[in-house]
């Protein structure tokens, strides 16, 4: 269909070069064809060059695509900071020269006297904050201030632990053996700091002796160290064909761990030291012991007269005093 659209066009131009002669016969003495035609052909051969090349584009692009190859490109968002603020007055704060601590404020300045300074400063006035009466700002290097907030942002999301929800399946008719490797697993769940759903699920007839896995619960959980890390959240219910309860960390055990593990490292650090000092120590004294040695050989040589023994008695006083 395309094609036959693209040639009308040339079909036109050959039947007006047709008819012109036909319809200059009538008009007599009037050499209109040829000044005609030398205009009226470039048009036309133009026209179908430039249908043709949109044709065969058309015919030969790829269709799809599909999804671009490589990495996803991100686009930096940089925050409004010098020229682009434009707020009357602005709330200056520098950061600490060592990088820890809190910045210096400056106080409530101008905006030009703002600009002016960061000027002399050869930093950056970068917009912190808009959202009370006076904008917030810091006098900083735009790198600086984006490396610090990377940073900042892969600290916490290294800190930061997800909880999970994990789940224990199993039968009122469980056997010792699989409850206690279940009893571990729940354990384990609990010291990573996350959650825990007991399900005992019931099969046709085995709802009738729902009572068996409430039973089958207080047992799983009349263990010692499920006591201390774990505690229910409410009663267990009934939910489907089965009955499930939701066991979460208690609070207190893992602040009670982080306290413990704080005062292993300063034990550790303790330890270390006192290591690095007793052996500087040891150092320090077997040099004092070599200098005396040293000093008391030397004393013991000069106290003695080697020239005037004899060969057998020189080497005797040598050996005795080295």
């Amino acid at each position: 269909m395309n094609t036959i659209i693209n040639t009308i066009p040339l079909i036109l131009g050959i039947v007006a070069l047709i008819i012109t002669p036909t319809v200059l016969s009538f008009v007599p003495n009037q050499p209109i064809l040829p000044t005609i035609l030398p205009t009226i052909l470039p048009t036309i051969l133009t026209t179908q060059n430039q249908q043709t090349t949109k044709l065969t584009t058309t015919l030969f692009m790829r269709k799809g695509g599909g999804k671009p190859k490589g990495p996803l490109r991100t686009i930096e968002v940089r925050p409004t900071m010098n020229n682009g603020i434009k707020h009357p007055e602005v709330r200056v704060s520098i950061p600490p020269s060592t990088g820890v601590g809190k910045d210096e404020i400056l106080g409530i300045l101008p905006i030009s006297t703002a600009l002016q300074k960061a000027t002399e400063m050869s930093v950056d006035l970068i917009l912190v904050s808009e959202s009370g009466d006076i904008p917030v700002c810091k006098l900083v290097e735009y790198s600086k201030w984006r490396y610090m907030n990377e940073k900042k942002a892969k600290n916490l999301k290294k800190n930061s632990k997800s909880t999970e929800v994990k789940e224990i399946k199993m039968s009122y008719k469980i056997d010792v053996g699989d409850l206690k490797v279940r009893q571990k697993n729940c354990f384990k769940f609990l010291r990573s700091g996350n959650r825990v759903k007991l399900n005992v699920q019931f099969k046709g007839r085995e709802q009738s002796h729902m009572d068996l896995g409430y039973d089958l619960i207080d047992r799983f959980m009349d263990t010692p160290e499920l006591e201390e890390w774990g505690q229910m959240e409410g009663r267990p219910k009934k939910e489907g064909r089965g009955i499930s309860v939701m066991v979460a960390v208690r609070q207190e055990r893992i602040k009670r761990e982080r306290e413990e593990e704080k005062a292993e490292k300063r034990r550790k650090k303790k330890e270390e030291k006192l290591k690095a000092g007793v052996e500087e120590e040891v150092k320090k004294s077997k040099g004092d012991v070599t200098v005396k040695m040293e000093e008391e050989v030397d004393m013991e040589i000069e106290n003695v007269d080697v020239t005037k023994a004899t060969g057998g008695e020189k080497d005797q006083i040598l050996n005795e005093l080295f």
